[in-house]
């Protein structure tokens, strides 16, 4: 095959390859490189809510992750974060994929904190090599809360008696229906106290000279608008997601990339199977999740 030929075949067999596929990914390959973008929106919990709200754990971001490393004409990662916090080793767990990931593709990540990136969202935004808010976007809440109820009264009131048996002097630590035990929320602090010192390593660690120490409660739990965020040190600029992306990529175009949803999702069969029963269960376990759920984005006032 003389060298006009072997051009023929690669030009033919490139247009049918073109042709055989989908409109958006033979738009895609012709585009050239891109900048995938994924969201991670909701409270951070190991337990996603058996309605369709979102929510943030490693096995609910994994897909979406994995997909958003796997272009090959790859700029960088956008994470778009809208999110009030949650489970400490959530956070935890998801920041590490990403850095993992972003080490082994060898390409930038770009945060960029939406409503609120607080607690376990900052953390998450901490994975970025880059941090961005918008001035008005509510930041930080650098610390460890825990909260609950104690309902030792309200079952003595009904007339209930509680029965309890355990191998361990600890196993029943801070039961909500007995009377709090002053030894228990010692135990509780020393724990929040291990967390909140793991959290403030982790943002040393990512935003290095970048941060303002000086400032006493920069871990105090406190929150920021985005515009004092930056004065801090804890976001590096204020911008949204297209303009920054296309002054640090100009020649690379957006792509999002969602989460595969599991079979029963995508049918529209969300929610727990069993019956009239398991279905009652689950509307009452929904109601609850969604009533804290509720009360940790109120806390931003949103």
């Amino acid at each position: 095959m003389n060298d006009k030929s072997s051009q023929k075949f690669t030009a033919t067999l490139s247009n049918r390859i073109s042709e055989k596929l989908p409109g958006k990914l033979a738009e895609r390959a012709e585009r050239g490189p891109v900048v995938p973008v994924v969201k991670l929106h909701g409270p951070i919990t190991p337990t996603p809510s058996p309605v369709s709200r979102p929510s943030i754990s490693l096995q609910t971001v994994e897909s979406a992750l994995t997909r958003a490393f796997s272009f090959d004409r790859l700029s960088g990662v956008a994470l778009v974060i809208n999110s009030p916090g949650g489970a400490a080793t959530q956070s935890a767990l998801v920041a590490e994929r990403i850095r993992s990931l972003a080490e082994k593709k060898e390409v930038p990540v770009l945060t960029f904190c939406e409503d609120v990136a607080a607690s376990g969202g900052y953390w998450l935004a901490c994975a970025g090599d880059e941090v961005y808010a918008h001035a008005s976007s509510m930041v930080g809440s650098i610390g460890v809360v825990s909260a609950g109820f104690g309902m030792e009264e309200l079952i003595r009131r009904v007339g209930v008696e509680r029965r309890v048996h355990a191998a361990g002097q600890h196993k029943t630590r801070l039961d909500p229906f007995r009377p709090e035990n002053a030894e228990d929320v010692q135990w509780l602090q020393g724990m929040q106290q291990e967390l909140h010192t793991q959290f403030a390593d982790w943002v040393r660690q990512r935003r290095g000279n970048s941060l303002d120490e000086s400032t006493e409660d920069l871990f105090s739990g406190e929150v920021w608008t985005g515009r004092r965020a930056r004065e801090l040190g804890l976001v590096d600029g204020l911008g949204n997601l297209r303009d920054v992306v296309s002054r640090r990529f100009p020649e690379s175009h957006l792509v999002s990339v969602e989460p595969r949803k599991p079979l029963l999702a995508r049918l529209g069969m969300t929610g727990p199977a069993g019956g009239t029963q398991g279905l009652a269960a689950g509307m009452a376990q929904a109601l609850f999740e969604t009533a804290e759920n509720r009360a940790m984005w109120s806390r931003f006032g949103l």
